[in-house]
């Protein structure tokens, strides 16, 4: 279950949003500044909202009317950002490690993961060594490996070209089957949600998204 009801201002625009959703994903899709990384950094706890409550299933991350607003090292939520934001100095294999062992239950061995992943080549290689498509592979093991209970992915494909998008939409598709987290995407292209099959939240500046 994902439950994001919030109202923030940020300078002169104005993020809101009603959405409950028991599937296992969602996106949230629509223009660039409409909200769709403030909502996503709500969730993680790097944006705090006016008003409202957010849950991921029983776990209540933030409710205005509790007082609750968990720091984000306790909301145990893997990140995967659109640009991977690797540490340069760590090789594959430290960056894998940063973090690993959290508080959660484990969802998948470092091994099994690598081998997922497809990484194994290039754990003793540095971020910069890497493709685009090779550092958000990456970054998903990393946040997996997190032990997270929620997995938030802002736009992972659009900086690779065609042939390395169509590599990590299928991974993505494939790690949905495998790990029993939420997941919530940010895109702006809906042909790639629609081919990942989850509930759509269509962000729209200064319009209040209810799903």
């Amino acid at each position: 279950m994902i439950e994001l009801r919030v109202s923030c201002s940020l300078g002169a625009a104005r993020v809101e949003a009603d959405i409950r959703t028991l599937g296992p994903g969602l996106a949230l899709v629509g223009p660039s500044g409409g909200g769709k990384t403030t909502l996503l950094n709500m969730v993680a706890g790097l944006v705090v909202p006016e008003a409202g409550r957010i849950a991921i299933g029983d776990a209540v991350l933030f409710d205005s009317a509790r007082a609750t607003n968990l720091p984000p090292r306790e909301r145990r939520i893997g990140y995967v950002f659109q640009d991977a934001r690797l540490f340069p100095h760590y090789s594959v294999r430290g960056n894998l490690l940063y973090g690993a062992g959290g508080a959660g239950p484990a969802l998948t061995g470092f091994d099994e993961l690598v081998d997922w992943l497809g990484i194994r080549p290039l754990l003793d290689r540095k971020p910069a060594k890497l493709s685009g498509g090779e550092k958000q592979r990456v970054a998903i093991g990393r946040a997996l490996l997190s032990r997270p209970r929620a997995l938030l992915l802002d736009e992972p494909l659009s900086s690779l070209d065609e042939a390395r998008r169509e590599d990590l939409l299928k991974l993505i598709a494939d790690l949905r089957s495998r790990v029993s987290i939420p997941l919530i995407l940010v895109s702006h292209r809906r042909e790639d949600v629609e081919r990942l099959a989850l509930e759509v939240a269509q962000i729209e500046p200064g319009r209040k998204t209810v799903l």
